[in-house]
């Protein structure tokens, strides 16, 4: 089974992931360890979204080859990915569909406040799910970019309110 973890900037996504991880036999893909890791320490001051975007697409194809071999283990696939745009969480509806896969979204919807709230704690804790800063900027961004999912994507979908 694939796992679908959606919610905005600070809603929790890594630490509601790391709790599905106890319940589920399942292996978290988590992309901001992956940018912290694999692509932040080249980034330039001139590199900027497409940058990033093409690193993550990268990324995204060894997942899918990683979810196909957990598949055949009976493991599932936690994907803290971001999720951010419809477009994007259809590649892995998609993609699961294709390969028989069967996939559940859990929606993280949290309020502004408050997930600005944890993201500034995590900023300055710098805790266990911390892995960059995320400024105010940063999250402004998100809150414009992020889309939430449809009721058509909910349909059998899990529902996280604070």
């Amino acid at each position: 089974m694939i796992h679908l973890i959606v919610g905005n900037t600070g809603s929790g996504k890594t630490t509601y992931s790391n709790k599905l991880k106890e319940t589920v036999k399942g292996i978290i893909f988590s992309i901001d360890k992956w940018n912290n890791i694999l692509f932040l320490p080249d980034k330039t001051e001139k590199d900027g979204l497409d940058w990033f975007l093409e690193r993550i697409e990268r990324a995204e194809s060894i997942i899918l080859s990683l979810i196909l071999q957990l598949e055949r283990t009976g493991t599932d696939a936690i994907l803290d990915l971001g999720l951010s745009k419809f477009e994007h969480r259809e590649k892995f509806r998609k993609f699961a569909k294709s390969n028989n896969i069967e996939i559940k979204i859990h929606f993280l919807d949290i309020p502004k406040e408050t997930r600005l709230q944890r993201v500034f704690e995590r900023n300055k804790e710098k805790g266990e799910t911390f892995e960059f800063e995320v400024t105010q900027e940063n999250f402004d961004f998100m809150e414009s970019w992020f889309e939430k999912p449809t009721k058509k994507e909910m349909i059998d979908g899990i529902l996280v309110k604070e």
